[in-house]
């Protein structure tokens, strides 16, 4: 019996042992995608061709239907009185998501309007990620219960889903019923409010819009309060029938819904293809932009391919400054192809958007980096639409204006312990 110790011990040590590597790669695993051929003589459609629209259907799921009415939402300024005024107009349903809250002024407002709605009886709900919220206190939530609004928590950390902790929903969804729709980089945060052009007041860029890609961003709703409370909705006060067919204005738009999942997502399929796709611009601007060597692969192909690509992110106003050093290890790979990087100066870019050939643009939650493409759900509007193109086009060059273009030369001669910063912050680019 006492010799049976020993090896227990021992298989015990090696099932413990490959367990922990077992969650190890789990939650550092990246995305598999490499490249994107067409063929030895096949030329890539680019993003203004329908055979492009075709593809990244199939590849992303995303569904462009025209119809659309689509309006680009700058900063606090530009969101919260939209927001706040579309919702104290519900008069039947109100679906909310976020990924990050936190008490003050903007939650607050929120928790007013949805109480005095669900008190006139609009059915109004209320789903929060379990991480992102964690900082809003119980009696906050406790009050929306008492009035009639419905809370749930997204995917709560239990022993039996330690395994998935990295897995978090990165989601925002406003819908007011089932008729105009909300999705962007913006949370329930203070620092959300104001300009984007001063110290604390985040630059974001947000989307409103109404027609048929509404009830896109209400099913991924949908999906995440079925997964948090057993219920599915599916009745006409959340998808009514006159959202699915009367045009509501002369774009044509879809959502897109990333989803984790084992392998390629469709995060990173739909941003390779828009890489691929892009003929004569790509502009990027992300708060957090790590690209893994793949992707750097992707953007300077396209700049070999003569595309004139830039890319605007965060600068040390970054309120994650791991990420600012591990997207700065990989600038000089970039610059040094011809890849273009600007830093904004003034406040936190918190922006989540690329616009391809002033036609093809996305605004939403999606990152560009290991994180949004291979663990998280993320929701971005697509837009096929040249007039809506074109302005992104203008609103990137215009933030360009409050930001500071990285020069190859000078980056080169930063210090050592920058070097060393960003070489041991890139170590944890997948998990950042």
């Amino acid at each position: 019996m006492t010799r049976l110790k020993p090896l227990a011990i021992t298989f015990g040590i090696i099932i413990v042992s490959l367990l922990s590597l077992i969650g190890l790669l789990s939650v550092t695993r990246g995305t598999p995608l490499r490249q994107v051929i067409y063929g030895p003589r096949a030329k890539a459609p680019l993003v203004g061709d329908s055979s492009f629209r075709d593809l990244m259907t199939l590849f992303s799921g995303v569904h462009l239907e025209h119809g659309n009415l689509v309006e680009q939402l700058l900063n606090g300024d530009g969101t919260y009185p939209r927001l706040w005024a579309d919702l104290r107009g519900a008069r039947r349903t109100i679906t909310v998501q976020m990924y990050f809250s936190q008490p003050g002024a903007v939650a607050d407002t929120l928790a007013a309007i949805l109480k005095e709605r669900a008190r006139s009886g609009v059915r109004a709900l209320l789903l929060l990620d379990a991480f992102g919220s964690q900082t809003l206190k119980k009696a906050w939530a406790e009050d929306l219960r008492k009035a009639g609004v419905e809370v749930a928590i997204l995917r709560k950390l239990k022993w039996y889903s330690i395994h998935n902790a990295a897995d978090r929903s990165h989601v925002r969804v406003v819908v007011v019923d089932g008729r105009v729709g909300y999705t962007g980089g913006f949370g329930l945060a203070d620092y959300w409010l104001g300009n984007g052009h001063a110290k604390d007041q985040w630059r974001e860029s947000n989307v409103r819009f109404e027609g048929p890609a509404v009830m896109e961003l209400q099913a991924a709703f949908a999906a995440a309060w079925v997964e948090a409370t057993g219920e599915l909705l599916v009745d006409e006060n959340f998808f009514p029938r006159r959202s699915f067919h009367t045009p509501a204005g002369p774009t044509t738009a879809g959502l897109l819904f990333a989803s984790t999942t084992t392998g390629s997502t469709a995060a990173e399929r739909f941003m390779a293809l828009t890489i691929a796709g892009a003929g004569r611009t790509l502009y990027v601007t992300n708060s957090y932009f790590v690209p893994d060597d793949d992707f750097r692969d992707l953007l300077i192909a396209a700049v070999q391919r003569g595309v004139d690509v830039r890319v605007l992110t965060v600068s040390k106003e970054s309120d994650v400054l791991t990420t600012w050093y591990a997207g700065r290890a990989r600038y000089e790979s970039l610059l040094a192809a011809g890849v273009r990087i600007w830093e904004y100066q003034p406040t936190m870019m918190h922006s989540k958007t690329i616009v391809a050939d002033g036609i093809w643009s996305s605004i939403g939650s999606m990152n560009f980096d290991n994180r949004s493409l291979a663990f998280n759900n993320e929701s971005n509007l697509v837009v096929w639409d040249q007039p809506f193109g074109a302005m992104m086009d203008s609103t990137f060059a215009d933030d360009l204006r409050y930001s500071r273009e990285i020069k190859l030369s000078e980056f080169k001669k930063r210090s050592m312990t920058d070097r060393l910063v960003e070489l041991g912050a890139s170590v944890f680019s997948r998990i950042l």
